[in-house]
């Protein structure tokens, strides 16, 4: 698995849920593009903007994210809209299965107070590492699986699969 590196926006509400990530008006359609272009507009309407503009790549956020509904559409939301990872203290569990079923990685990330927007971090999933590169400190997370790095790498669930059935 490749370290990701990027720029952060940093969201201190709890219980960010899927109505928020995704509005559930905007479920009329399934076009990644469009739900990317409505991605988080409730919570922040200048999203998009951040996203584009300003090189973010990286969502912090405190604890329960993606609480709600099961929505599939809000991680897929997230990741089209141009975010690498999300990370906090803790997701709803639903949510983490369908951000790793198309290969958004999460981390539980407690130390959430130690990261501000526009700071730069580095993940490193292997070996268990959150670099804040624009403060210069280092903190551990748990290590990913290698297997759910292999889904992420895989860009998801059924590439993954995919490549386990043309070993065989």
């Amino acid at each position: 698995m490749i370290n990701l590196k990027g720029k952060v926006i940093k969201y201190e509400e709890k219980n960010i849920n899927t109505d928020l990530i995704i509005p559930a008006r905007y479920l009329v359609k399934s076009d990644p593009k469009f739900l990317a272009e409505h991605c988080m507009e409730d919570l922040d309407p200048n999203f998009n903007s951040k996203v584009k503009n300003e090189g973010i790549s990286i969502i912090v956020a405190d604890s329960n994210f993606g609480s709600g509904s099961s929505r599939e559409q809000a991680p897929l939301a997230i990741k089209t809209a141009g975010i690498q990872c999300v990370l906090a203290p803790s997701f709803a569990r639903i949510f983490f299965r369908n951000a790793i079923n198309i290969g958004l990685p999460i981390v539980e990330f407690k130390e959430i107070q130690e990261v501000n927007t526009g700071d730069e971090l580095e993940i490193d999933f292997e070996k268990g590492l959150v670099s804040n590169l624009t403060s210069n400190k280092q903190f551990t997370i748990n290590k990913m699986p290698k297997f759910l790095q292999e889904i992420i790498a895989s860009e998801g669930l059924v590439n993954y699969a995919k490549k386990i059935i043309a070993r065989s």
